[in-house]
């Protein structure tokens, strides 16, 4: 299965993850997300702002890893 990278985590916000898009490439909300790893961090659940470089909201499976995902690189799965 082909990973794309879909951005690093910018910042954190009512328990999610958010995520900058590179460009304006985006994954589709309930896209399943991984780090470098492989490791499952959890699911796209909105896309939002300026349609060149949007932002993604990711829903992490553990809120508790939350402040450890900020400058992470994530992957639609």
């Amino acid at each position: 299965m082909a990973m794309r990278r879909i951005g690093e985590v910018v910042s954190t916000a009512q328990g999610l993850a958010i995520v900058r898009c590179p460009g304006e490439e985006r994954p589709e909300i309930g896209t399943m997300v991984v780090d470098d790893r492989l490791d499952g961090v959890g699911r796209v659940v909105d896309v939002f702002g300026p349609v060149s470089r949007p932002y993604v909201a990711v829903t992490p499976h553990e809120k508790d890893d939350l402040p450890g995902l900020l400058g992470t690189k994530l992957y639609a799965r």
